[in-house]
């Protein structure tokens, strides 16, 4: 939808989206004010992994997924660092059944995951990633629109946003996808097309954050 993205895959750590830990929160927060300052209208949140750390979390309730669905696999933080470079938990799940020649039913384990991620959120409050919240006062300061353009399901949604209740809410954003929203999950990019649709904005005048190099 040739938003302007920030993304920078020379400091990713373990694993590929903690790029946005190595930022840390001057560098992340002065760039970002940077750009939002060059006049653009929206800033668009494009993933779960923007507000959250989520990649161990995400990974351990694969890891649980599959015990429950009787198969003898088990990502460790390299294997994850690989398949994350996929968008999607299905497509993750297909790739890695095709490596090891077996038929499996992605999306069914998929949503199983999806299940043991929300309840563990819930259950475990999260904490925004560093200059999360002043970013969003800035922007909420400053008249700029906040989207946030995830093709994640609604459950996940809701669990973020549940977790993360003494920090920020809904009622922060202009725009919350979902996957209800889109025929094509990314890295598609039909949710910032929706997205702009509904803010009422030119790709030009949005600035997105992304964490993995498919989705930007």
């Amino acid at each position: 939808c040739n938003c302007t993205l920030i993304y920078d895959h020379n400091v990713f750590s373990t694993t590929i989206n903690k790029w946005f830990n190595c930022w840390g929160s001057k560098r992340l927060i002065l760039k970002t004010f940077c750009c939002l300052n060059m006049k653009y209208k929206a800033l668009l949140f494009g993933s779960i992994g923007t507000l959250i750390e989520s990649s161990d979390i995400q990974r351990n309730s694969f890891n649980e997924a599959f015990k429950e669905a009787g198969l003898e696999w088990h990502w460790d933080e390299q294997d994850y660092k690989i398949l994350l470079k996929k968008s999607g938990g299905t497509k993750r799940v297909e790739a890695f059944a095709e490596k090891n020649n077996m038929n499996v039913n992605a999306a069914k384990i998929r949503n199983r995951k999806t299940e043991i991620f929300s309840s563990f959120i819930i259950q475990n409050k999260q904490k925004l990633r560093k200059s999360i919240l002043e970013i969003i006062k800035y922007t909420k300061d400053n008249n700029i629109k906040l989207g946030f353009s995830t093709s994640t399901t609604v459950n996940n949604v809701d669990a973020v946003f549940e977790s993360l209740s003494n920090q920020i809410s809904k009622e922060d954003f202009d725009f919350i996808g979902n996957k209800s929203y889109v025929k094509n999950e990314k890295p598609h990019p039909e949710i910032y097309e929706v997205t702009l649709k509904n803010l009422n904005l030119l790709p030009e005048e949005c600035l997105a954050i992304e964490d993995t190099e498919e989705s930007s």
